[in-house]
């Protein structure tokens, strides 16, 4: 008998492993749903009466019971770089010049060209054909594990497809891709949130990124995820293409984006680029731009990576979405550094699918020359269809009474005086001490890619600023001390206090990099820092 269960649990997660790949992978459906869910209910009774069967991969395995109470960090082995950005036909031109000169002279030169999906990236660890570990891309360097909420996509495959390739039995390997929502899926998710009375999500990519850092997997399993898988990576294989890699993750049974193409020169490339735009309007997903890849492997390690992105590889963003709207007033706001920008406070407009009511107007000379004054009908568009910014403005509804916008003598918030150094366009507050470069600084050490002390964002800052327990980066690991008083803050509470003396103490383990980072320092960035901290 345990043996003919055995057998039996065995054919009943290769058909479930089938069915799931036709239906979530391909949208071909071989059963009805009453059928397959009897399939999974068998299967589920087998594994509760000999529960020594039960395996990690099993598809009943999918939705775990237990809550995610923190996210661990996990160091990517090779780094998940972001990508350089091209927003003209003749950047593609100087990225292809650029690849030419990095290569031998006499060397043919493919792209592979694909959709950039607007989503949250994710690595995936495979071992002997079955998921082990998920995580976010972080910073590129480090990300966190999310392992329990990912195993909840269903297009995601917890065991490989078998077949006659020998990467079903290679020990480790790694896929990476972008899990997204559908738009259709997104405007039902924020009609059932506005129903319940819960804060909307701006866009499908931020309703992703945020389900896949719930804590509970069961809640995670409820939201209709998907994923388009990019790009395979393995210690124990060498492919000789990206275009080889996209069909092997297939054949392994991910999902790959349908509208991926091998281009044989640039000219090919952005003939296909602006085909890629026109579609974009009918796409069921949202996507903000191509991906254009030198195809060979051998090449793109030849030409190798800078500092946070290939050589090799490059987005070219699709023109930006307009929408027209009023300028309500200009603001002012303090940054950690004391510069000075102005904002634009506007009349909501829906643009990309969020609803817009501020923009960037970056500094005073940007707004000299476009002119923009309060109350223009201004045009706005989402740069790279993610910072909303004032292009232009229209003229012809103009009042005839406006003023030009004048900058604030002094600093919006402290009251003190405003200089602007040398040869910068921004105004900067003179006080170090102004309760807004205090905050601004706090916020940024505490941030993720700096100290990530979960839990202190903007608006705990704030508030601790503001009720005096915070005004130096020493005063973070002084809280500890002041945990009774915490506690009696209202919004707090207990629980909250205890996790962010927690997330404070384990922040203490970050790398000097991070540390470095964190202190603000003019001018060192990330990348700097960690190139000081080498040495």
């Amino acid at each position: 008998m345990p043996s003919e269960a055995k057998k039996r649990v065995e054919e009943l997660r290769e058909l479930i492993r089938v069915y799931d790949y036709k239906y979530y992978v391909l949208a071909e459906p071989l059963i009805s749903d009453y059928e397959y869910d009897m399939l999974v209910k068998e299967l589920e009774q087998i594994e509760i009466s000999q529960p020594e069967l039960i395996t990690s991969d099993s598809p009943t395995q999918r939705v775990g019971k237990d809550l995610t109470k923190e996210f661990k960090s996990v160091t990517h082995k090779v780094p998940m770089l972001s990508l350089a950005n091209s927003y003209s036909e003749k950047e593609l031109f100087d990225f292809d010049r650029r690849v030419r000169e990095g290569l031998p002279a006499d060397e043919e030169i493919e792209f592979v060209v694909e959709y950039k999906i607007d989503g949250a990236s994710v690595s995936i660890n495979y071992i002997d054909g079955s998921l082990i570990t998920a995580a976010t891309r972080g910073d590129g360097f480090t990300g966190e594990e999310i392992t329990a909420n990912v195993k909840t996509i269903k297009s995601v495959p917890l065991r490989f497809k078998k077949n006659k390739s020998i990467l079903y039995k290679l020990n480790n390997i790694e896929v990476r891709g972008e899990i997204f929502m559908m738009v259709e899926d997104f405007k039902k998710l924020n009609e059932q949130r506005e129903k319940k009375g819960e804060k909307l999500f701006a866009n499908p990519r931020n309703s992703a990124a945020g389900t896949l850092k719930m804590q509970d997997p069961r809640a995670v399993a409820l939201r209709p995820l998907s994923i388009f898988a990019y790009v395979l990576i393995s210690t124990e294989e060498d492919f000789n293409t990206q275009h080889e890699n996209l069909q092997i993750l297939k054949e392994l049974g991910f999902t790959v984006n349908p509208e991926t193409k091998l281009c044989k020169n640039i000219n090919e490339v952005l003939e296909y680029c602006r085909v890629l735009e026109e579609k974009r309007r009918s796409l069921l997903y949202e996507v903000d731009g191509v991906v254009v890849k030198v195809n060979s492997i051998r090449q793109q390690k030849i030409l190798g990576n800078i500092a946070k992105s290939p050589r090799w590889a490059i987005a070219f963003k699709f023109k930006a979405k307009q929408a027209f709207t009023k300028l309500n007033g200009i603001t002012w706001s303090v940054g950690r550094t004391g510069a000075v920008t102005p904002v634009a406070e506007l009349e909501p407009v829906l643009l990309a699918g969020s609803t817009i009511s501020r923009a960037t107007l970056h500094n005073i000379d940007e707004i000299r020359r476009k002119d923009i004054r309060k109350d223009d009908t201004v045009i706005i568009e989402k740069g790279g269809d993610v910072i909303p910014k004032v292009v232009a403005v229209v003229l012809e509804k103009r009042d005839e009474n406006s003023l030009p916008t004048q900058p604030p003598s002094n600093c919006p918030v402290c009251g003190a005086s405003l200089f602007q150094p040398e040869n910068e366009v921004a105004y900067y507050c003179e006080n170090t001490e102004c309760p807004a470069q205090e905050k601004g600084r706090l916020e940024h050490f505490a941030s993720r890619g700096a100290m990530d002390i979960e839990g202190l964002g903007e608006a705990l800052v704030d508030l601790l600023v503001d009720k005096g327990f915070l005004k130096s980066y020493a005063d973070i690991y002084d809280l500890k001390n002041k945990r009774e008083d915490l506690i009696q803050i209202e919004r707090l509470g207990e629980k909250s206090v205890n996790n962010l003396l927690t997330a404070i103490e384990a922040s203490k383990s970050q790398p000097f990099a991070k540390v470095l980072f964190a202190l603000g320092i003019r001018y060192v960035g990330s990348g700097a820092a960690k190139k000081l901290a080498e040495h």
